[in-house]
C-alpha cells in the first residue's frame, strides 16, 4: 500500500521541494536527485500520518535527526494543531527548515540545534526518525527526549528485522510500499 497524502498538502510540499532545490545549489543539503525527492522525502514521510490520529491538540512530536525537515515539515503541515520539533546537529539544514517554515507559513514547527545526547529533554508525546540509526540507539535517544511511555516511530527499509531490539521495548511493524523504492516499514517502539 502506497502512503496517502492529503491533496491539500501537495501544493505547499511542491513549494518546499522547489525551495530545497534552490538552497541545495548553494548549500549542498542533499545528494538525492530532484526526481526522487517527492517519493523519498514526502511520500515516505506521509506513511507516518495515520499514526498521528492518537495525538490531541497541543501535543509535541519530536523528529530526531530532521535533516532538511522530513518528516517534521510534512507532519507540521498535516497537523497544524500539534507542536512539531525538528532536532538536528547540522546548522545549515536547520536554517533551511526555519526558512521553509517561514516561507510556507508553518507556525507549529520549531527547529532545534543540538545533539541527541546533550540537548535538554524535549518532552515529546511522540517521536519520529527517518533512516537515522539502529533501533537500540533510537530507543536510547528517545528515552531522553520522550515523555514516560511515549512511543517512537522509525521509518525503516527491508532488513530492519536484523537490528538489535531494545530490551524492554515493544516493537511493532507496519509495512507500506513506495512506487520505485519498494517495501518499507513504520516501526513503532513502545517503552
Amino acid at each position: 500500500m502506497i502512503p496517502a497524502l492529503p491533496s491539500t498538502l501537495e501544493p505547499p510540499l511542491r513549494a518546499w521541494l522547489d525551495l530545497l532545490d534552490r538552497w541545495n545549489r548553494t548549500h549542498a543539503l542533499t545528494a538525492l536527485p530532484p526526481a526522487t525527492r517527492w517519493e523519498e522525502l514526502v511520500l515516505d514521510a506521509s506513511a507516518l500520518l495515520p499514526h498521528l490520529s492518537e495525538l490531541t491538540a497541543g501535543q509535541r512530536v519530536v523528529d530526531l535527526g530532521t535533516g532538511m525537515g522530513s518528516p517534521a515539515l510534512i507532519l507540521a503541515l498535516a497537523r497544524p494543531d500539534l507542536r512539531v520539533i525538528g532536532l538536528d546537529a547540522a546548522g545549515k539544514k536547520l536554517a533551511f527548515v526555519r526558512q521553509s517554515a517561514l516561507e510556507l507559513g508553518v507556525s507549529n514547527l520549531d527547529a532545534v540545534h543540538g545533539r541527541f545526547e546533550s540537548t535538554p529533554s524535549l518532552q515529546g508525546d511522540l517521536g519520529v526518525a527517518k533512516a537515522l540509526a539502529p533501533l537500540d540507539a533510537l530507543a536510547a535517544w528517545w528515552s531522553r527526549h520522550g515523555k514516560p511511555g511515549a512511543p517512537l516511530l522509525a521509518l525503516k527499509g527491508p532488513g530492519w528485522e536484523s537490528e538489535v531490539r531494545p530490551e524492554g521495548w515493544k516493537v511493532e511493524a507496519f509495512p507500506y510500499g513506495l512506487p520505485t523504492r519498494g517495501r518499507r516499514f513504520v516501526i513503532r517502539l513502545q517503552p
